[in-house]
């Protein structure tokens, strides 16, 4: 570690930091973070440091970070923050500081073209559109002149078109060292150069799936590392769950049998039972989601057992599966390609019959060990050129008495059966031990109130220090927080029709001062149904009001007309909650309509609640109450985003004002001005005008 740096100098109003970035304005809270943050890689410890919107967090962990002089990870929550830091932030404050530092950016395998797919999805691949084709040639042209084979950098091609699932490989289908393109690979390029870089910047999924689980040949990334920096780190718990637990999707199934096609024309052709078997399991495949009446559904395991159309579909498709593997094994000799897709189906045999086959433990599910009463699975095949993929969680964690909860997941589409962590605290603490190293945990919205215990329990971090600055943004004088009289309760049938009448003249007094809104809602269904009843108001007042609904078009492309357009009302659900920067007058006000408590029959937290009672503890404040109040605390900050911004943060939740725990959520919100009166609203939408 060099000399201690100067930290005030560097932040102060004349230093290297304001020389470099237009508008840069010292903070305190900026300084003082960045000492904390100093100071843990200096001694390698654990750090959680809740920033509010404005300290400028990015440059607080980044500044010391690169002063450090050893390797830095950096992992976010989302490709745009990760894009952000790679080619603005950390080139500014690097160039600033006069830091010799290589900086890398490590993406999943998704978003770079793969040669060895793309060659056959060219050669033999079934495309779903005319568009589809002209993409999958641009592809291609990208493919001859790029250097780094990053999709993003492809402007030609739409992010979602559905030629790039052909043209990319999943950790399933690539063929590692055995590739004839493993030469000219560019996912094996890119992570050449982020073994070399002083500073990789990857995201919480690439960083669960191939860096701390050490799969897919990245497991000499985080030896070699000094400092972890997880940024939107409130995301890591739930990533967390995802990767220390196993998920086999219908998705996957259909995968597995359209590349087996592909593969089966290039070096089979020569036998149709092949093509016939894959045929069959597709149709099986979707014949499984068909026999879910409704989407959106999250069942446990023993609600899963009472769909009985369900569980034979099931039943049918392991039977399609099995025949599919004899059909591939009598081709596989014939090229690599078919082999991968021997051991994809026997590694998909096996999780079936996994997920199905465990021993039922006391609140969940446990490993399952050797018994009688559970027959012996079938062992996975060897990844070909990736080493050998770990039999179970079992394998990985050494541990036989982690209790796993089994559910499913029915989306519009898919069907995915899941087997998640009861806890990741204890899984995720293991992971950090070994070699020294400092880990930051940062985010904007980690604490409630000043506590972190919810957050240290949920990832076994029981000894980090925290440290915690507001955001130096003045919500006294330029926020509202309404919380409108009247309401009924969040389950009375007509609530949707009541947060539309109490919201609709706020939505017009911000409309007047020429201002957007954000109406934020905690489910699907409540959202379609608060967009179709402001459709109606906007149509009956001939209100000149764009009118925007979630799903319409991407993501980025609904913010970008939200933005141009100025005075629009957005109708969103859960993405829209967080990582979305919104300045100026375009958002002047957001309304949630309920409080964001997660439904109570949710799988993974009905589990999590049994057990917690079990020990005679108190879920709800220990769960619930925490994890509705960051939820609180991601919406709010979409309002106010720079000094200047003003706005109104409605909240329709009667619940808030109520209940005895709504005192605990408003008191974690932004130190904003409260009403509930509508008068005191219209009065501050015109000052705007004034």
């Amino acid at each position: 570690m060099p000399a201690k740096p100067d930290l005030e100098r560097l932040f102060a109003a004349d230093g290297p930091l304001a020389r470099a970035i237009d508008g840069y304005r010292m903070r305190d809270q900026q300084v003082a973070m960045a000492r904390q943050v100093f100071e843990a890689i200096e001694a390698n410890r654990l750090l959680i440091a809740e920033a509010g919107t404005g300290t400028g967090k990015t440059f607080a962990y980044l500044a010391p970070a690169l002063l450090s002089g050893g390797k830095v990870i950096i992992s976010t929550g989302t490709k745009t923050l990760q894009d952000q830091l790679f080619n603005r932030d950390l080139p500014t404050v690097r160039d600033a500081l006069g830091v010799p530092a290589t900086v890398a950016l490590l993406k999943g395998r998704a978003n770079y073209v793969c040669p060895y797919h793309l060659e056959r999805a060219l050669a033999g691949g079934r495309l779903n559109s005319r568009a589809e084709v002209i993409h999958l040639n641009a592809i291609a042209r990208f493919a001859k002149a790029t250097a780094s084979g990053d999709k993003a950098e492809c402007r030609d091609v739409p992010d979602d078109s559905g030629a790039w699932p052909l043209a990319t490989s999943t950790r399933d289908n690539c063929l590692g060292q055995e590739c004839t393109y493993v030469k000219e690979c560019f996912v094996v390029a890119a992570r050449r150069e982020a073994l070399a870089a002083d500073v990789v910047v990857v995201n919480h999924h690439l960083f669960f799936a191939d860096v701390m689980l050490k799969d897919d040949g990245m497991g000499e990334l985080l030896p070699a590392c000094n400092t972890v920096i997880f940024d939107e780190a409130h995301q890591l718990p739930e990533v967390a769950g995802l990767f220390f637990g196993e998920a086999i999707g219908t998705g996957q199934l259909l995968d597995l049998a359209h590349d087996t096609k592909l593969e089966g024309i290039a070096a089979a052709k020569d036998y149709p039972p092949l093509q016939d078997a894959a045929r069959t399991l597709e149709k099986a495949t979707k014949d499984l989601r068909l026999a879910f009446k409704h989407e959106g559904m999250r069942l446990s395991f023993a609600q899963w057992q009472t769909h009985t159309a369900a569980v034979a579909a099931l039943a049918e498709l392991q039977g399609t599966l099995d025949e599919l593997n004899k059909h591939i094994e009598s081709q596989a000799g014939r090229s690599e390609g078919l082999a991968n897709c021997l051991r994809r189906c026997g590694e998909t045999i096996y999780q079936l019959r996994h997920w199905q086959n465990q021993k039922v433990g006391a609140g969940g599910m446990k490993c399952p060990v050797a018994s009688t009463a559970n027959p012996p699975l079938p062992q996975p095949l060897p990844r070909e050129g990736g080493g050998e993929r770990s039999e179970s969680l079992r394998d990985f964690h050494g541990n036989e008495e982690e209790i796993y909860v089994r559910w499913v997941e029915v989306g519009s589409y898919a069907v995915t059966l899941n087997r998640t962590p009861l806890s990741v605290a204890n899984i995720f603490r293991r992971q950090l031990e070994g070699h020294p190293r400092a880990w930051i945990f940062t985010s904007a919205t980690l604490a409630v109130g000043n506590d972190f215990s919810h957050y240290q329990q949920a990832l076994g971090l029981s000894e980090a220090t925290t440290g915690r600055w507001d955001s130096p943004f003045d919500y006294q004088a330029n926020a509202l927080l309404y919380c409108p009289q009247g309401l009924p309760e969040p389950n009375h049938p007509d609530y949707s029709e009541a947060v539309v009448e109490a919201a609709w003249p706020v939505i017009r007094a911000s409309s007047a001062a020429r201002g957007g809104a954000f109406v934020l809602c905690t489910s699907l269904r409540a959202m379609r149904r608060i967009h179709e009843l402001l459709a109606t108001r906007i149509a009956e007042a001939g209100a000149e009001m764009p009118l925007l609904l979630q799903g319409e078009c991407s993501k980025s492309e609904l913010l970008d007309r939200f933005r141009q357009l100025g005075n629009a009302v957005l109708v969103a659900s859960q993405s829209f909650w967080e990582g979305v920067d919104v300045r100026g007058a375009a958002l002047s006000l957001v309304v949630i309509d309920k409080l964001p408590f997660a439904p109570p029959d949710d799988p993974v937290l009905a589990a999590r609640i049994d057990s917690l009672k079990q020990q005679g503890r108190n879920a709800f404040f220990e769960v619930q109450l925490p994890r509705a109040v960051i939820s609180m605390k991601q919406g709010a900050g979409r309002l106010i985003r720079d000094e200047v911004d003003r706005g109104v943060l409605m909240v329709c939740d009667p619940r808030l004002i109520g209940k005895s725990y709504g005192r605990r959520i408003w008191q974690s919100l932004p130190p904003m001005r409260r009403s509930r009166e509508l008068a005191d609203v219209e009065a501050f939408f015109e000052a705007e005008l004034v």
